[in-house]
């Protein structure tokens, strides 16, 4: 399962370098509004360290991290909605990811020149934000008026009509579309339409190394405030220091990292955020041939996970080998951890938890 994530903002904040910086792709970026259009895709690893510690343990010929795919599209300026700019471009390019990255400017530099002319992180979200509230009314307005003109009406129309009036009733009083109670089968209704406000969403603020060893920006109190009314993680992360970052040993970051009081670089954290906000986890199997990182919905059953790997696996299911990585770590060993009890078998409606070890045993 790849995930799909798309940076959106406005021009000139940092999206293509956080692109670059999550991908290690080499996309040209510009000091200035060059009404860009085209749009960047590539596939990012989540780092995972159980990965890293596995493949010292067993020191496989492969290791194989979760995946993102990540798109970079064209900066957003007001009236992107109705065409203004790269406008349906942006729209397209994101309508089919998975989950939203925005990125606003915090730092101030004056030859990198703000497409609005002046740093204020409230105007820029409230401009990103309307643009996809206006992208969805318009959907919503098209399909209301669809089902309100039909010479035949059923039970379903009705179901999605009830749905679309709650959803445009949200959305002009500037709430998203994940925030409307629906029931469910109103919600069954509206399963073939994406909507933009109903994708997670990670404000991603794109700081200064000032600000970010500050560990404070201007109007941080209003930004992570927004955030909160609608329950969307916020970071802190420089672009500038991330690229550093990547240009040094890991000794060197070790002590640089220590020196600005972050534990991790910030994209690692931000492609962390990003797999939990969709509701993901991951398994590991661990041998010789390969150590691996699977990736799935969170609340599958053994069986399920299983089939992940191969649908011969899931078909033939017996039992599943299970060990917790904390507890591998902590003995450091598989076999002081079966002598300990910890490696357990479990059957095929035992719900998979994140960083379990799992050894499956089938018959085909």
């Amino acid at each position: 399962m790849a995930l799909s994530c798309g940076i959106i903002g406005l021009p000139m904040v940092g999206k293509t370098t956080f692109f670059n910086l999550l991908t290690n792709a080499q996309v040209e970026t510009s000091q200035f509004f060059s009404g860009k259009t085209s749009t960047n895709f590539h596939l990012v690893k989540i780092p995972d360290e159980r990965l890293d510690y596995l493949a010292k343990m067993y020191k496989p010929r492969k290791v194989t991290y979760a995946n993102l795919e990540v798109t970079d599209v064209p900066g957003l300026v007001r009236g992107s909605s109705q065409g203004q700019g790269a406008g349906n471009d942006f729209l397209n390019a994101i309508r089919e990811t998975d989950a939203l990255i925005h990125v606003v400017r915090a730092f101030a530099n004056d030859q990198v020149l703000h497409v609005d002319g002046s740093i204020d992180i409230l105007r820029d979200l409230e401009t990103i934000n309307l643009e996809l509230l206006f992208a969805d009314l318009q959907i919503i307005e098209k399909r209301i008026e669809r089902i309100t003109t039909a010479k035949k009406r059923t039970k379903e129309h009705e179901l999605e009509l009830s749905a679309m009036l709650k959803c445009k009733e949200a959305l002009e009083n500037d709430k998203h579309i994940h925030q409307v109670e629906l029931t469910e089968e109103e919600r069954k209704e509206l399963r073939h339409i994406t909507f933009l406000t109903e994708k997670p969403m990670i404000i991603v603020v794109n700081v200064d190394e000032k600000q970010l060893k500050d560990n404070d920006f201007p109007g941080k109190e209003e930004v992570l405030k927004y955030a909160a009314e609608r329950d969307i993680p916020c970071l802190e992360i420089c672009a500038k220091v991330e690229a550093e970052l990547r240009e040094l040993s890991p000794e060197d970051a070790a002590i640089f990292m220590e020196d600005l009081g972050i534990t991790e670089p910030g994209i690692n954290r931000l492609a962390k955020i990003v797999y939990n906000r969709l509701g993901l986890i991951s398994f590991l199997t661990a041998g010789e041939d390969e150590v691996r990182a699977w990736t799935i919905r969170k609340g599958l059953n053994a069986k399920q996970a299983a089939g992940k790997i191969h649908s011969d696996i899931g078909r033939g299911f017996i039992r599943a080998e299970v060990v917790a990585f904390d507890d591998l770590k902590e003995l450091g060993s598989m076999s002081k951890a079966r002598e300990k009890g910890l490696v357990r078998l479990e059957g095929k409606d035992y719900i998979v938890q994140d960083g379990d070890i799992i050894n499956f045993r089938f018959n085909i």
